[in-house]
């Protein structure tokens, strides 16, 4: 299963679930290089090198890291790849690993209006004292921006703006609809569930239905 989403859509929380729900390992570029990273491999030297030198992770050491993961036992009944593949060349070697596996394939796509994702995220805040976090429409503290467990006046992220979120949203459809596209025309399944302000599980729900209907 590979699951995609627009930044804010709740995409990781989904993979975490589903991940769960369906008993699949769940895959995360991130978390595969922080692992190798901390296990000294001699792939999580090079990305560390990169990383430090403020490079970008090219698209065959991803995928070099990617097939080396999809190689081991706890995915030999299935998996779910999370923020992978990001590029069509990422895509077009995923694929052809796929197919050397002799894998079925579905893709997720999460549709999620981007003013929805935008009012939700500005409406983030967190306590600097003891890190609990808020939004201030849908989990709003007793006190206006003051953390309900030790009185500390609550802060915002830096990126957490609107003109930080469109840009990302913009990078988002510059890299993904064309990935999106190589899978339609590969012949993928391609399930598009709508996703909003509901609660996580509710979406997840959707999901399952959507997977076991079609």
């Amino acid at each position: 299963m590979l699951l995609f989403g627009p930044p804010g859509s709740g995409k990781g929380t989904q993979a975490v679930l589903l991940a769960d729900l369906l008993r699949l390992p769940r895959i995360s570029t991130g978390d595969i290089f922080r692992q190798q990273v901390k296990e000294r491999t001699g792939l999580g030297r090079e990305v560390e090198a990169i990383l430090q030198a403020r490079g970008l992770v090219s698209d065959e050491l991803v995928n070099r890291i990617v097939e080396r993961r999809l190689e081991q036992p706890d995915c030999a009944g299935g998996f779910i790849l999370d923020g992978y593949p990001r590029t069509v060349p990422q895509a077009r070697m995923l694929d052809q690993m796929l197919a050397r596996m002799g894998r079925g394939k579905v893709v997720v796509n999460l549709l999620v209006d981007y003013n929805i994702i935008v009012g939700r995220i500005i409406a983030r805040r967190s306590c600097p004292v003891c890190g609990a976090s808020y939004n201030l429409v849908s989990k709003p503290p007793q006190q206006d921006s003051v953390c309900d467990r030790d009185g500390a006046a609550l802060v915002q992220r830096e990126d957490d703006t609107e003109e930080v979120m469109r840009k990302r949203f913009e990078a988002y459809d510059q890299q993904t609809l064309p990935v999106m596209d190589f899978f339609r025309a590969a012949g993928y399944r391609v399930v598009e569930v709508v996703g909003g302000n509901g609660a996580p599980e509710g979406l997840t729900a959707a999901i399952r239905a959507r997977l076991d209907a079609e």
